[in-house]
């Protein structure tokens, strides 16, 4: 009886010891504790600063609401860079007086994503996404509500692109 249970005290013991870093959301962070993510800067007109830092400030609470990741300042273990490199509105449903109804504002991010421990998970990739909006009501008074429903889709896609192993 003895030496079934030390038998299955060990194999209990060898298989905890093997672990995978991933977390209850489904990611896989290669070992690491930190991350780090630059202010994403624009690189067109239309979008603006204040865009861009709830960009930034958006994937730092993804990242720290979605995964065990502590944040660094710099230099984190994972690392985030990106930049704004298409922010516009395109007409997508016309009416018969040939004027839009529904307007779309698309964002679109390029992301580098440096994995220092696993290298071969880096990439550099654009993402992006869209939302419609009443053509009848200016874009300023939607836009808030735009860059929400944008960055949710946005970000969820960077997270899994990055650490959500998908």
């Amino acid at each position: 009886m003895n030496v079934r249970f030390l038998t299955y005290l060990l194999a209990v013991l060898l298989f905890a010891s093997c672990t995978v870093n991933y977390s209850l959301t489904g990611g896989q962070f290669s070992g690491a504790k930190t991350f780090s993510v630059e202010l994403f800067r624009s690189q067109t007109a239309l979008a603006s600063p204040i865009y861009a830092q709830r960009l930034t400030e958006s994937l730092k609470d993804l990242l720290l609401s979605q995964s065990p990741l502590k944040i660094a300042e710099t230099d984190g273990e994972l690392k985030y860079q990106g930049f704004i490199t298409d922010y516009k509105v395109t007409p997508v449903a016309i009416q018969g007086n040939e004027t839009a109804s529904l307007n779309r504002l698309t964002i679109t991010v390029k992301v580098k994503y440096t994995n220092s421990l696993e290298p071969s998970l880096s990439f550099d990739k654009s993402f992006s996404k869209f939302a419609d909006f009443d053509a009848s009501l200016d874009l300023l008074s939607q836009e808030d509500q735009l860059w929400s429903t944008i960055n949710e889709q946005l970000l969820q896609e960077i997270y899994n692109s990055s650490v959500g192993n998908w």
